[in-house]
């Protein structure tokens, strides 16, 4: 199983990035697919995802309506379209699959067996 995230970088405040996660060896369809992203120090948080076992896409509270997640599912491929950037948005970005994702009013849920190694993501103020 490979997860290889790309896209990352430096980017000032208001600015966009979109992260690629190109994936292999599992089933695609089959797995719900989301990114997460952990600060120095920080507990990892879940950012956004799509769900299979509902077909919903859950996003984390501060990121609705600037963060788009994709996915192409003939390239097996997902995506995080991240406009509007803030200095609060720099972390390592990871993509990860598993069985669950899903969101309890503002708490992003999830149990990801595969990761990525993770991008980094700064935005400079």
């Amino acid at each position: 199983v490979q997860l290889v995230e790309s896209g990352g970088g430096l980017v000032q405040a208001g600015g966009s990035l979109r992260l690629s996660c190109a994936t292999s060896g599992f089933t695609f369809d089959d797995y719900s697919l989301g990114w997460v992203r952990q600060v120095p120090g920080k507990e990892r948080e879940g950012v956004s995802c799509f769900s299979s076992s509902d077909d919903s896409t859950y996003y984390e509270d501060s990121v609705k309506g600037r963060f788009t997640i994709s996915k192409d599912n003939a390239k097996n491929t997902v995506y995080l379209q991240m406009n509007n950037l803030k200095p609060e948005d720099t972390a390592v970005y990871y993509c990860a699959a598993g069985l669950l994702c899903t969101q309890i009013g503002t708490l992003m849920w999830y149990e990801y067996e595969y990761w990525g190694q993770g991008t980094q993501v700064t935005v400079s103020s």
